[in-house]
């Protein structure tokens, strides 16, 4: 993982599965070539496999369950993930949260077997706490501004920059800016502020042109990139 960090969470969409989902993953794949620039995919656990094989992108689940091998009827355990070909997970998104304590044990299973975790976040001041568990990313998502279409990096500028304060505190994680991103200027402007990438979801799931929106996120993405001199 390493910046403009581009991650894309398919949620459960009518085209996050099946041959939808391919249609769609192809499309990014497309862009992610042409750029040079890994993409990553939070997925369908139905849709890990088939993507990790058919394609060159980064496969993360949407969930994980921090539990041992046994009788957890229903758990996604980070062994099964890996063994689909998932590279990581999201943890505690807004719409899964999960305890504290699970959010650990997780970050620390996936960590033991290779794999990246992104931790979400609804608020600045969770930053830093989070961050102390060692996710290899923060994802901070103010809850009321996803799917809205309105970009937190234009109508809250200062959850990011407040973030980016936080995220110094702890080595060797990364801050990727959500909620509302649609545009190559939301992307340029939330990494502009600080932030290492930006997740996005109804964006590109519900584009009547996603490789056109992909392609428009990710090429801001690195000229925003470039003027911080990474």
């Amino acid at each position: 993982m390493k910046p403009p960090i581009i991650l894309i969470n398919y949620k459960a969409y009518e085209n996050s599965y099946g041959e939808k989902g391919m249609e769609i993953s192809k499309k990014i794949e497309k862009v992610s070539k042409e750029y040079g620039v890994p993409i990553i995919v939070s997925v369908p656990a139905t849709m890990i496999y088939r993507l990790s094989k058919e394609t060159e992108l980064i496969v993360y689940a949407q969930h994980v369950d921090g539990l041992d091998h046994g009788a957890k009827t229903g758990s996604i355990l980070p062994e099964m993930v890996k063994d689909a070909g998932g590279k990581g997970s999201l943890l505690n998104h807004s719409e899964r949260r999960i305890r504290l304590d699970e959010i650990h044990d997780a970050i620390i299973r996936m960590r033991k077997l290779g794999m990246e975790s992104v931790v979400c976040v609804d608020r600045y001041e969770l930053v830093h706490s989070m961050g102390i568990l060692n996710p290899d990313a923060i994802l901070i998502e103010p809850p009321e501004l996803i799917g809205t279409g309105i970009a937190v990096s234009k109508a809250k500028p200062e959850v990011i920059t407040r973030a980016v304060d936080e995220i110094k505190k702890v080595k060797g994680v990364y801050l990727i800016a959500g909620a509302g991103i649609t545009s190559g200027e939301d992307v340029y402007k939330a990494i502009e502020l600080g932030a290492d990438g930006i997740g996005v979801a109804s964006a590109v799931m519900k584009a009547k042109d996603p490789e056109k929106v992909v392609s428009d996120l990710v090429s801001q993405a690195l000229k925003a990139i470039d003027k911080r001199g990474f």
